[in-house]
């Protein structure tokens, strides 16, 4: 330690030297000793810090230490890491005992944006309700193409000239079979009538009644049947699932 005073004296020294400050003998000695008094006090009341210094001048260009306090702590570094974000899960709704039309209308439903199950029973309970999910049903029953049905058609009986005619020209717009399911599906989710209740029926939190005054003004059905019992039927049986993405 005292090596060390020593070369902190010569330091201090050599920068009143470059100063072009030229100390006696005498006062040299004074001032050197006054300064080692009072780094050996600095030393008693700071052991700690003392001791690393020493250490840092004994370990110099080594790169090597043991004293704590020159000791790097790893525990106050905060390691950065890259996060890998898990596959999300993602729900849907499918439907316990359902047949392909069921099921399939109901994927198509929910990738359009109708997400409550209320909502997607309802439509449902209409639909099963004015065909059966049958696309080439024929108003009375008759399964036939598209152009040989003189009445309503199709999964909800689009019956007056407008949407009877309207549903064939879909088709041929995007070059599909107007007889086909999926067609029928797109051409009902296309219609003014039903972009009239679309937000409606997006907004989740309704009641199957609440639901089901909006799906009147859709269809603008003649004869309720059992269609609000069909959607209690399927409230219980779409089933929410989970799977990853």
């Amino acid at each position: 330690m005292l090596k060390n005073l020593t070369n902190v004296t010569v330091a201090i020294l050599g920068a009143v030297t470059t100063s072009a400050v030229i100390l006696p003998s005498q006062t040299m000695a004074k001032s050197l000793d006054n300064l080692s008094n009072n780094l050996s006090e600095w030393q008693q009341a700071n052991p700690k810090l003392a001791n690393a210094l020493e250490e840092r001048e004994k370990t110099k260009g080594t790169g090597k230490t043991t004293n704590p306090l020159m000791t790097k702590d790893s525990t106050q570094e905060t390691e950065t890491k890259e996060v890998v974000p898990e596959n999300l899960k993602a729900t849907r709704l499918v439907c316990k005992g359902c047949n392909h039309n069921e099921s399939r209308t109901l994927d198509f439903l929910q990738d359009r944006g109708v997400t409550d199950k209320n909502a997607l029973a309802t439509i449902m309970g209409n639909i099963r309700q004015e065909s059966t999910f049958t696309p080439n049903i024929c108003e009375g029953g008759a399964r036939v193409s598209y152009p040989n049905c003189g009445g309503g058609y199709g999964l909800i009986q689009w019956t007056n000239a407008p949407r009877f005619y309207g549903l064939g020209k879909h088709a041929a717009r995007i070059g599909a079979n107007p007889s086909s399911l999926d067609t029928q599906l797109d051409y009902m989710l296309y219609e003014g009538d039903w972009k009239m209740i679309e937000p409606h029926m997006k907004t989740p939190g309704k009641s199957i009644h609440d639901y089901m005054r909006l799906a009147r003004k859709w269809i603008r059905w003649g004869h309720h049947g059992a269609r609000t019992d069909y959607a209690y039927d399927y409230s219980k049986r779409l089933i929410l699932t989970e799977s990853k993405s």
